[in-house]
């Protein structure tokens, strides 16, 4: 890799790819061990091996006791901002532990223990961080669900995991409503064949729950009277092997699918991403603007800050809205954050209000070392603009829930290598990438294919899914023999970086051509009055199907939204060409969003070809559907 000589990076990734036994067993020596393990990987256990197959420690000890008993009881371990609450609070380690070992007690006196599951319902507040180290340190399983997910949904999620107990709050809060969050788990209790032992329930005072009687614990009563009893409990001794959680993907259908995270796989490889790939020493402030519920708020809010001894921000809150454009630098600047983790969605909704920048200046932001995006794909646009608002690194990386840490990222930590926009930059260590056609051949660098892993994957991905060997096998594996699929497609260049051009069925057949829609969103992005985009392909009699592209508008450019369509149709033709059938460019208000950033293209397709659809779970706002709808029906769709 030429492009690399000032970074430590090709040194690092070739002693993983020599020798993974001894590169890995080296990373988890920064791991707390009860039993060290004595070797890296076992092939012959599980679905494709396992990690660390005789190490044995604990999740919660590595996260909060080592840092109390090595003196940083009194560092801040978790910053609370709450715009939405008007609140800020401010965690030390000390504190959080005194907690966590309260509340461990309390569950182990409700039943909990090694291998049992816990589902956590809960909106973004300290005590849902607290239930998932406490989870941890009994050796059992927690199960975190999205606050405010719908009844049928963690019915479906209660039901796989067969928790012995859940932990819940009265409500969340969005910047403009309070969403009961009691009403929906009884809902989804009565529904569920599976019935916990008990639910604790934290009251907020914006909501206070209607306890049932029997089953339902007021959280505080229950902890002051733990208090009061000097209850507590010690870490439990688990194998590195044994599951720390469960997480759901989003958007599932019939059964849900549940990832695993194995207990010292998921130690390992985000500690050692933290000085790595992020370049975080401890001590410094760390924040990840996402939300527990998904894969990115459990290794980068819950673990990895607080296993390399760092302070953690959990921001109930959003990029635009409380109150305005500006909110992400305020936390920045008041609380030193010196990374930053969002998703490139939340850069483009502050960049649709505050195009200029106006809102950064008025900060002191000269602590902020770096700005890291995932989650979507970082358009190059985007990230060029944010380069020059804020004259810092902006890092595309590229990870799943599946695996738990980044496929690909620029390790900053290891020496910053040249930034390419629109590539994530490089594989990190243990992950061997390589593009493969149908067939499963690997293609020469540029040459678009499905991006695949070769077995095994690294420490902290997934070794399985949740109760079914033979499902993972089927949804991962099956397809290309020896490697796991990412169902992303995209190639590696000259230079081993790699370009993510969209999932698999976002490369839509044009009469024969296989075309990307992440090139054309590319495309449409670089547009100075578009602040946002989305492609799909839509069912064409003719060509089978043909491109349509959905955009918002900046603030400013919304009058003559026909013009712009025009100019996007005809950019579209002179930057990729006729062969890509682009005719159809609509202006909408936003674009349907998971709570996380996603934009639900597969949703959009369906309702513009008129096929059946159900609005996801994870939506943000079902009502954007019926705006989609609206904007469809003139152009002659379906819209169904």
């Amino acid at each position: 890799m030429n492009a690399a000589v000032a970074s430590g990076y090709p040194r690092v990734y070739g002693h993983a790819s020599a020798d993974p036994e001894a590169f890995w067993l080296e990373a988890a020596r920064a791991v707390d061990w009860y039993e060290p393990p004595t070797r890296a990987f076992d092939p012959a256990l599980g679905v494709y091996g396992r990690w660390f197959p005789d190490g044995v420690t604990n999740t919660c000890h590595n996260a909060l006791d080592r840092h109390v008993a090595a003196g940083r009881g009194l560092q801040t371990a978790i910053i609370h901002d709450s715009p939405v609450s008007g609140q800020v609070r401010r965690l030390s380690y000390a504190a959080v532990l005194e907690e966590t070992r309260l509340l461990a007690g309390l569950l182990a006196e409700m039943g909990v223990g090694r291998g049992d599951r816990v589902v956590i319902y809960m909106p973004m507040v300290p005590e849902a961080l607290i239930a998932m180290y406490a989870t941890a340190r009994l050796g059992a399983v927690h199960s975190v669900v999205f606050g405010g997910f719908a009844a049928p949904e963690l019915a479906a999620r209660i039901e796989d995991a067969a928790p012995k107990v859940v932990l819940a709050a009265s409500c969340g809060l969005e910047p403009n409503r309070v969403v009961a969050y009691k009403p929906l788990l009884d809902e989804a209790l009565a529904r569920s064949a599976h019935k916990p032992s008990g639910c604790l329930v934290l009251q907020r005072p914006q909501v206070e729950a209607r306890l049932v009687p029997g089953r339902d614990r007021d959280w505080a009563e229950a902890m002051a009277d733990a208090r009061a009893r000097g209850l507590s409990a010690e870490c439990v001794p688990v194998a590195a092997t044994d599951p720390l959680y469960i997480l759901y993907t989003s958007g599932t259908t019939g059964r849900p699918k549940g990832i695993v995270r194995d207990s010292g796989g998921h130690l390992v490889s985000p500690l050692w991403s933290m000085p790595n790939l992020y370049g975080i020493a401890p001590g410094e402030v760390f924040w990840t603007a996402s939300d527990i519920g998904w894969v990115v708020g459990h290794t980068y809010i819950a673990y990895a800050p607080l296993f390399h001894g760092a302070t953690t921000v959990l921001y109930e809150g959003k990029p635009v809205g409380t109150p305005d454009a500006g909110a992400f630098w305020r936390v920045c600047e008041q609380h030193g954050v010196v990374t930053l983790f969002t998703a490139p969605t939340a850069l483009r909704a502050i960049r649709k209000e505050d195009p200029e920048g106006r809102l950064v200046k008025s900060r002191d932001l000269s602590g902020l070392r770096a700005l890291f995006l995932a989650g979507e794909r970082a358009d190059p646009d985007t990230v060029a603009w944010a380069e020059r608002t804020f004259g810092i690194p902006v890092i595309d990386h590229w990870w799943q829930t599946e695996t738990g840490w980044p496929i690909a990222g620029n390790p900053i930590g290891l020496g910053t290598l040249p930034v390419k926009h629109g590539s994530p930059t490089v594989p990190m260590p243990g992950y061997r990438l390589e593009t493969l056609d149908e067939a499963g051949h690997a293609l020469p660098p540029g040459r678009m294919g499905t991006l695949a892993i070769r077995l095994p994957l690294p420490p902290a991905c997934l070794p399985t899914l949740w109760g079914d060997d033979d499902r993972f096998r089927e949804t991962y594996l099956t397809q290309f023999p020896g490697y796991y699929t990412t169902s992303d497609a995209g190639y590696l260049d000259d230079d081993g970086y790699v370009w993510v051009m969209g999932r698999t069925d976002d490369v839509i057949n044009v009469a024969g051509h296989r075309l990307s829609t992440g090139a054309m969103e590319e495309v449409l992005a670089s547009h100075p009055a578009v602040a946002e985009c989305a492609v799909i392909g839509i069912r064409d009699a003719l060509k089978g199907e043909v491109p349509a592209g959905f955009v918002v508008l900046k603030s400013g450019a919304e009058a003559a939204p026909a013009a712009v369509e025009a100019e996007l149709v005809a950019l579209v033709r002179d930057r990729i060409g006729p062969v890509a059938a682009f005719k159809l460019a609509v202006t909408v208000g936003r674009l349907p969003k998971t709570r996380s950033g996603k934009i639900l293209r597969g949703t959009m397709k369906k309702l513009a070809d008129g096929a059946t659809w159900t609005v996801p779970a994870t939506v943000d706002d079902p009502a954007i559907f019926d705006e989609i709808a609206a904007a469809l029906k003139p152009r002659g769709l379906p819209a169904g």
